[in-house]
């Protein structure tokens, strides 16, 4: 006990309680367990948006095809656009059921485990990545570039020099005309990531309740 207890009991004990009341151990499990929830939502959120991020410079590597997002773009989203929901998570109000868990496995129940991984890399992050690219490979065939030619044409396409560079369709691009085409493609991959997100957000607002049972407070 914090106010009635003796100097010797609070040196011996692994928890000490200010206000001398037993219900105050309740409410600190139910504090910790909010914390470790909301700290885990604000992660899963955070790590989703790293694969349509890294994807779009693999290919742009690999498969030599003009950049789908640029630098500028992506820091929009990390010092923009994900921010504010990142931080609204840490605020989280606590789940129904927090209290009826079973306590949890400090070996196996860790902040950052194979489970959160696996979504926010291998499902949300892989959606945001498809609907990123999507809109990219719409785009450019609509505007002459069909996903056939688009293979090794990085060099020339990046090229200020190559200004008779011919589409699908025989069309000729010069280099502004090019960039314009690629710019654009940068804000639709930019939209597809921020759309997903916006519903992340709510998939992220729960971890074992609906979100029809917690509400959007």
């Amino acid at each position: 006990m914090g106010i009635s207890g003796s100097d010797v009991s609070k040196q011996a004990a692994d928890m000490i309680l200010l206000d001398d009341n037993f219900a105050s151990i309740v409410t600190g499990v139910e504090e910790g367990r909010l914390i470790f929830d909301n700290l885990k939502k604000s992660i899963a959120y955070t790590l989703t948006s790293n694969i349509p991020e890294i994807t779009p410079f693999l290919l742009f590597i690999i498969v030599n095809i003009p950049l789908p997002l640029g630098t500028i773009t992506i820091l929009c989203i990390d010092l923009g656009t994900d921010m504010v929901p990142a931080i609204s998570l840490a605020y989280e109000a606590a789940e129904s059921d927090i209290m009826k868990r079973q306590p949890r496995n400090p070996t196996r129940d860790k902040l950052v485990n194979e489970r959160l991984i696996s979504i926010a890399y291998g499902q949300i992050g892989m959606i945001q990545a498809l609907g990123g690219f999507f809109s990219y490979f719409v785009i450019l065939a609509e505007n002459g570039f069909l996903p056939s030619i688009l293979v090794g044409i990085r060099l020339n396409w990046d090229d200020r020099a190559c200004n008779d560079l011919e589409d699908s369709y025989g069309q000729q691009w010069t280099y502004e005309q090019r960039k314009i085409v690629e710019f654009t493609c940068h804000t639709a991959f930019f939209v597809s990531i921020v759309v997903v997100q916006w519903a992340d957000v709510i998939v992220c607002k729960t971890r074992r309740n609906s979100v029809f049972q917690q509400g959007m407070k």
